[in-house]
């Protein structure tokens, strides 16, 4: 791989004590001044430092609305409902809650309904509705549905919160874009991508059909792009280490075994090249193996992508997480800079969108 795609990130903060009680680990010394200056030399050019048009300047405006503290939180109050398993009271009581957020932030919601073995179920989107092409959209995804027992922190709510930061900085009048943007909470991903797939099957066939005619209304734009965020937050290596690997990073993914696989890699690509200009603390990489999430059901219909703490069938697949459907998948399990992995995802997608999307700030209150 080309050096400049693969930078090591930052020098990493000690391990929780929790974490230590929860897994074994050994607790490690704080980083000095020398590694961060280290850290800010090998990252010198890769994030940041790129020449911006008035173009980027613009979809700088837009990135920066996005809050760590408020990405932290979404997290947070997820974690609340517990591992939100499909099927059960807490999942469904999620579901209302992630509509109720929506909501607050002015956008009308709506809800994809099927059944899994013959029950029902039920999942959320919502739409930034573009001023001068609403006809076309970007779908940005996320699983709220968890397994394990635990709090499913990471597998997703670290996937939901990037979904939902991204929603509440892009709403309100104080942005407008020109294509329309559609926020995507699947459910039953942990089951087989039940929630996703009944999404394609409903509504695949309805793309750019104006109801009713002549009022400019589009229930569902023509698909331009599909981006998922599935584990977000841990990049401890593999085999795994108790604190952050040095070269932790933003994993985009796409299928090259897809009928969409050209258009995936050009996606990816924007991707990147808004994660090197906006990015603040982790680079991104590119990879073509895009397996397991449920980017999966769009790959042969729209040009789509995931993005991840770790490749799906190499690293994640191979237990690079330790909590993957744990019960140790706990807000708590995870570090300030764990967070920061998550929440450079979102900058990383809002940068990518805002530019494709044709987002810009009004000013208005």
């Amino acid at each position: 791989m080309h050096p400049l795609l693969s930078p090591r990130s930052l020098g990493r903060l000690a391990a929780s004590a929790l974490l230590v009680a929860l897994l074994g680990a050994p607790a490690h010394a704080q980083q000095t001044d020398e590694e961060e200056f280290r850290r800010d030399v090998r990252l010198q050019g890769i994030l940041g430092g790129v020449p911006m048009s008035d173009g980027d300047l613009r979809v700088q405006e837009v990135v920066d609305r996005l809050d760590f503290d408020q990405y932290r939180d979404h997290v947070f109050e997820l974690t609340r409902f517990g591992d939100r398993e499909q099927g059960t009271p807490r999942n469904a009581a999620a579901v209302d809650w992630i509509e109720e957020q929506l909501q607050a932030w002015g956008y009308t919601t709506g809800r994809v309904d099927y059944e899994y073995e013959g029950e029902p179920r039920s999942q959320v989107y919502a739409t930034k509705v573009g001023q001068t092409r609403p006809d076309e959209m970007f779908i940005l995804g996320a699983h709220m549905d968890g397994r394990g027992g635990g709090e499913a922190a990471n597998d997703d709510a670290s996937g939901t919160a990037v979904v939902l930061e991204i929603a509440r900085a892009m709403a309100g009048p104080e942005v407008v874009t020109e294509r329309s943007v559609r926020f995507a909470l699947w459910n039953n991903e942990e089951t087989g991508l039940q929630g996703a797939e009944a999404y394609v099957e409903q509504r695949a066939g309805l793309q750019g059909r104006e109801d009713p005619p002549g009022s400019g209304r589009y229930p569902e734009p023509t698909w331009v792009g599909m981006i998922q965020h599935d584990m977000m937050m841990w990049d401890h290596g593999n085999p795994v280490t108790w604190e952050q690997a040095d070269d932790a990073d933003v994993d985009i993914e796409f299928q090259l075994a897809s009928e969409e696989a050209e258009a995936s890699a050009v996606l990816a690509l924007e991707l990147l090249n808004a994660n090197r200009r906006f990015g603040q603390f982790y680079p991104a990489v590119v990879s073509n193996a895009m397996s397991n999430t449920d980017s999966r059901a769009f790959q042969d219909h729209v040009a789509s992508v995931s993005l991840r703490e770790n490749r799906r069938l190499y690293e994640t697949g191979n237990r690079a997480n330790p909590h993957w459907h744990q019960p140790t998948d706990l807000f708590v399990s995870f570090e300030e800079e764990d967070y920061r992995l998550g929440f450079e995802a979102a900058r990383t997608t809002l940068g990518a969108v805002a530019k494709l999307a044709g987002a810009a700030r009004t000013g208005e209150p």
